[in-house]
């Protein structure tokens, strides 16, 4: 099964599906950062599959650099990364990278989500003063890809405010267009965390497949809940604010659940366990946010005292400042902006939690490396990454059940 991922982001999506065993064709996305990070994975995939890993694992150290690793890889692959903004001005030229990627293989299958953020209720807020979002319109994007290639079947992820947002005005739209484009529609609202993801995190998934093509929604059987937060925190060494290098050895042993997840895959290093600095006032507010969630309750930004408060506003957003508990809370693209919202759980480490912590909330493996446009500044670009992700584990879950449908 061949496959397109459209806003790719940083593409859990793409790693999800390629470990169900789908081919990529191509991967689109706007954001040069998460272009090179999706580079960077396709460099890991080719060099997997010819068993030359260790020249992956030496730019992970920083032994070689991003440039000679990408040397390493045909230029057909890297190409299929396509960095341009999906638009009516654009998809020409994106329609002729793919055609010339693709040969006469057909396209089997669309994957991707416009970004969520004008549909969520956290963006909606954000946005409230902003009478017209473009990006609610993306939608319309998405099916000309359709329309184009006519793929079997598509995935379409997004949040589940896309339901509500102004009405259900847009929900309803997209419904109408894709089986207008010719497709049956499906969806449900899945948790990432029926999947194994490690968090809470609800996602409205929408399948479509061609009229001509059998098929009918997967049904998923929920795995076993019994990991927390600790599982994938244990064996990653203590961090102060501001710490944290490009790659790092383990500190602990790997639990079961980095083992079956594949978190942990094989080798001895992690990458990018890199925590954001932090200012005295925003520490002393941590240290009151964990005593709080010790104590069975979490802080409201009313709560902290006046001669302490960083934000005057004490009406909206009040749980600005949230301990990552037990169970992590989802995972938001916020976290590029600043760590209030993920404090680490540990009084003796009083920080934020570092990019490899947040990827691995999201499932991604640890020799998943995230780009910044600029080599070794890729800690904001990598939080945003992350944030806006679909999580591979759901991702594979996913894929693995549709082939089972559409190969039978």
């Amino acid at each position: 099964m061949n496959f397109i991922d459209l806003f790719a982001g940083a593409g859990g999506l793409s790693e999800g599906f390629i470990r169900a065993g789908y081919e990529p064709i191509a991967h689109v996305e706007a954001d040069k950062a998460a272009c090179l990070t999706l580079k960077t994975r396709v460099a890991y995939h080719y060099l997997r599959e010819t068993n030359d890993l260790e020249k992956y694992h030496e730019y992970l150290k920083g032994e070689i650099d991003r440039e000679t690793l990408y040397a390493y890889i045909p230029d057909h692959l890297m190409s299929s990364v396509i960095n341009k903004t999906i638009s009516s001005e654009n998809n020409k030229e994106i329609f002729d990278s793919i055609d010339y990627l693709k040969e006469d293989r057909e396209v089997d299958m669309i994957v991707g989500g416009p970004p969520c953020q004008a549909y969520s209720t956290t963006g909606r807020g954000a946005l409230k003063h902003k009478k017209k979002d473009e990006r609610k319109n993306l939608f319309i994007e998405y099916g000309k890809f359709l329309n184009y290639y006519k793929p079997k079947l598509f995935v379409f992820e997004n949040v589940p405010g896309l339901k509500s947002s102004d009405g259900g005005i847009y929900y309803a739209a997209i419904k109408k267009y894709f089986k207008k484009l010719g497709y049956f529609i499906d969806e449900r609202l899945l948790d990432a965390r029926d999947f194994g993801v490690v968090q809470q995190r609800r996602r409205l998934i929408i399948i479509g497949w061609r009229k001509d093509v059998t098929f009918a929604y997967p049904e998923f059987d929920p795995v076993n809940k019994q990991h927390f937060r600790d599982d994938i925190f244990s064996d990653l060494p203590p961090l102060k604010p501001g710490e944290g290098h490009r790659w790092t050895k383990y500190s602990g042993e790997s639990t079961d659940f980095l083992h079956q997840s594949s978190i942990r895959n094989g080798i001895d290093f992690t990458t990018l366990h890199v925590a954001r600095p932090h200012n005295e006032k925003d520490l002393e507010i941590y240290k009151l946010a964990i005593q709080r969630l010790e104590n069975g309750s979490r802080i409201k930004n009313c709560d902290i005292p006046e001669s302490m408060r960083t934000q005057k506003n004490v009406e909206d957003f009040l749980d600005r400042f949230k301990v990552v508990d037990r169970l992590p809370h989802t995972m938001i693209a916020h976290i590029a902006k600043d760590g209030h919202h993920f404090i680490h759980p540990s009084p003796d480490q009083l920080r934020s939690i570092s990019v490899r912590e947040a990827a691995r909330i999201q499932s991604f493996p640890d020799d998943f490396y995230f780009e910044g446009v600029k080599e070794n500044q890729n800690r904001t670009a990598a939080f945003k990454q992350i944030g806006n992700a679909v999580p591979p584990l759901m991702a594979q879950s996913i894929a693995q059940r549709i082939f089972t449908i559409i190969g039978n």
